[in-house]
C-alpha cells in the first residue's frame, strides 16, 4: 500500500499532537512532533541560561546550535516516542508552562527554524509519516499529500491546556494559562520566518466542540479517501 505524508497545522493546545499519534499508530506510521523539538531547543536555550523572563541571548543560542542533538526513542509502556536532548529524556522538562512561556520565542529564530527544518524533512522524506506543528504544510511537507489546519477558541484551547498541567500537579491558573495561548497565537501568527497560516489546499478542522473520537474518526475518514485517490 502507497504510504502518504501527512502534515498536521494548527495553534497550540488544538490537540494536535493527539491526534497524529492515533493516525500513526492505526495507520503503522512515523509520528513526530515537531513542536517537541522546538520546545528541546527552548529547553536548552533556558539551561544554557540564554533566555529567561529578563533577556534573550539569540547570538549565543545560535552559536551553541550544533551541539543540540535531538531524537526521538519509542517507549513501550507509554506507547509514543519520548524526546531526548543529546541522549537524556526531556520529554516531561519541555511540557511545562515556563517552557511554553518561551517556546514562540526561540522558534520564531530563522537559525532555529532552519536546523529543525532539515532534520523534519529528513525524518520524513520516506513518505508514511505525521508531523504535527505550525509549518508542516506550507514550509517542511507542502507537497504532503494530505494537509490539515487544526483550530479552535483560545478559551477552549486554555481549558485544556490548563486541564492538563493541573493532572499532572503543576501549580499554574486559569488565566496565566490564557495569557500564555494567546500570546503564542500572536507570535507563532505574526513572526517574520515561517509564520503560522493555513496553507491554500490544507483542510480546516474546528475541535471547539469535538470529542476525541469525533476528531479521530473525521481524520480517519479524510486519511482513507486520500489513501484511495
Amino acid at each position: 500500500m502507497t504510504k502518504i505524508t501527512i502534515a498536521i497545522d494548527g495553534f497550540s493546545s488544538t490537540g494536535k499532537s493527539t491526534v497524529a499519534k492515533q493516525i500513526a499508530k492505526h495507520f503503522g506510521y512515523v509520528y513526530v512532533d515537531s513542536g517537541a523539538m522546538y520546545r528541546a531547543v527552548t529547553y536548552f536555550a533556558m539551561q544554557e541560561g540564554f533566555i529567561d523572563a529578563s533577556h534573550f541571548n539569540v547570538d549565543g543560542l545560535v552559536e551553541q546550535l550544533e551541539s543540540v542533538n535531538i531524537s526521538f526513542k519509542f517507549n513501550e509502556a507509554l506507547g509514543f516516542a519520548e524526546v531526548y536532548l543529546n541522549a537524556t529524556n526531556i520529554e516531561n522538562e519541555i511540557r511545562t508552562l515556563e517552557v511554553s512561556n518561551f517556546v514562540s520565542k526561540v522558534a520564531a529564530i530563522s537559525e532555529v527554524r532552519l536546523k529543525l527544518v532539515e532534520q523534519q524533512q529528513a525524518l520524513g522524506n520516506q513518505g508514511g509519516v505525521v508531523m504535527d506543528g505550525r509549518d508542516i504544510g506550507t514550509v517542511v511537507f507542502p507537497d504532503a499529500e494530505l494537509k490539515l489546519f487544526m483550530t479552535a477558541s483560545a478559551e477552549t484551547r486554555a481549558e485544556r491546556r490548563f486541564s492538563e498541567l493541573i493532572e499532572r500537579g503543576d501549580a499554574v491558573t486559569y488565566e496565566a494559562v490564557l495569557k500564555n495561548v494567546q500570546e503564542r497565537d500572536y507570535i507563532d501568527s505574526n513572526r517574520e520566518d515561517s509564520p503560522l497560516i493555513k496553507a491554500k489546499d490544507a483542510i480546516q478542522i474546528d475541535n471547539s466542540h469535538m470529542s476525541l473520537q469525533e476528531q479521530f474518526d473525521k481524520i480517519l475518514t479524510l486519511v482513507n479517501t486520500t489513501l484511495e485517490k
